[in-house]
């Protein structure tokens, strides 16, 4: 999908920038750089220790508090370190920031913010792996819309998010319905925007996710807003934490340590739907019981795969289309993925969580 000739109404990546970083943040990517490597040495070629030192703790991502939830019900909470902060943080370019400001060291993103982090000149590594085979999102639409799949979006306005993983489902979309860039009118957003620019009608189309859809349509559903569903998917759900963390050898050990509670957490919610439903949607989220059951079951079942391969060649991909649209330069994604946590996920959990 090569970039017209022709001038695009599409986004460029100094926009872009500013729109996700802020201004601040952008000016100041050179000299954070180099932040990422400063501290202890520990080798990214040693083997990972076995044990937790005393005293080790970590700041772990938990958005709206879900992390550290999951765990509690499901028994989990009793972790060999401690956690000095949940932090309530899930957007893609808010962990980048957090990364840089070392006010987080583990976060649960999708497969495109290691790659926006990576443009942006920032070492971070995928630890862990749970594939998602259905789709995560689905493309609604503004009240009063007309529009009825992925290829009536010529000419319309898309949200667009380069640093989140609606952003690359959008271009997947694109690219299977035969649309170039050119075809359509990229707005650049954070997805925390999407709802109001739908609802505001600054946009014709918003990639949702499926947690955001019920209440969005009981709420405009009567004035003409519906989902256009698609069969493309956000394979990646991952665990990634900054390389100056990952040097320090107490902090590897801790993360190594947190990945399989991570993996039985997630298998916990999916076999327990019920109570997951209770304890979080309606109790933390104030959403009704019929929509969290909903949710629920548009959800993916977990999957840990003992290899990445399958991981790394769709990060490939995807890294290749964002090149293709000049939103990143292209590189070998597998520089990502730090390989000694390889399988420790897929170890803990049952074979028919694995494949």
């Amino acid at each position: 999908m090569p970039r017209s000739a022709t001038p695009s109404p599409g986004p460029n990546r100094r926009l872009f920038l500013h729109t996700l970083l802020g201004a601040t943040a952008a000016a100041g990517l050179s000299a954070c750089a180099g932040k990422a490597t400063a501290g202890p040495t520990f080798s990214s070629n040693a083997p990972l220790p076995t044990t937790v030192p005393a005293g080790t703790s970590l700041k772990v991502a938990s958005y709206q508090g879900q992390q550290e939830l999951q765990l509690k019900l499901a028994g989990l909470d009793k972790l060999p370190f401690d956690v000095s902060s949940w932090v309530n943080i899930g957007a893609g370019p808010d962990v980048i920031n957090a990364f840089r400001a070392h006010s987080l060291d583990l976060a649960n993103n999708a497969g495109i913010p290691p790659i926006q982090a990576h443009y942006q000149g920032y070492d971070a590594r995928i630890v862990a792996i749970n594939l998602t085979r259905k789709p995560t999102y689905v493309f609604a639409t503004a009240p009063h819309s007309d529009l009825t799949s992925v290829a009536d979006f010529k000419g319309k306005r898309l949200a667009f998010s380069q640093g989140q993983a609606q952003g690359v489902v959008l271009l997947r979309a694109l690219k299977k319905a035969g649309l170039a860039y050119s075809d359509v009118k990229l707005v650049p957003l954070t997805s925390n925007q999407f709802l109001t620019a739908l609802q505001a009608g600054q946009v014709d189309i918003a990639p949702l996710g499926i947690s955001q859809v019920p209440a969005y349509l009981d709420k405009y559903g009567d004035k003409g807003a519906h989902t256009i569903t698609t069969e493309v998917v956000d394979l990646l759900s991952l665990l990634w934490a900054p390389a100056g963390v990952l040097a320090d050898s107490a902090k590897a050990a801790a993360i190594a340590a947190f990945i399989p509670r991570w993996a039985q957490g997630l298998v916990w919610a999916y076999e327990n739907p019920g109570a997951w439903d209770e304890q979080f949607y309606v109790k933390t989220q104030n959403i009704s019981l019929s929509q969290a059951q909903a949710i629920t079951r548009l959800s993916n079942k977990p999957l840990f795969p003992p290899s990445w391969a399958e991981a790394i060649s769709w990060e490939q991909e995807t890294a290749d289309l964002l090149a293709e649209g000049g939103f990143v330069k292209s590189f070998k994604v597998e520089s990502l993925f730090d390989r000694r946590f390889e399988g420790l996920a897929a170890k803990a959990v049952a074979a028919t969580y694995r494949s």
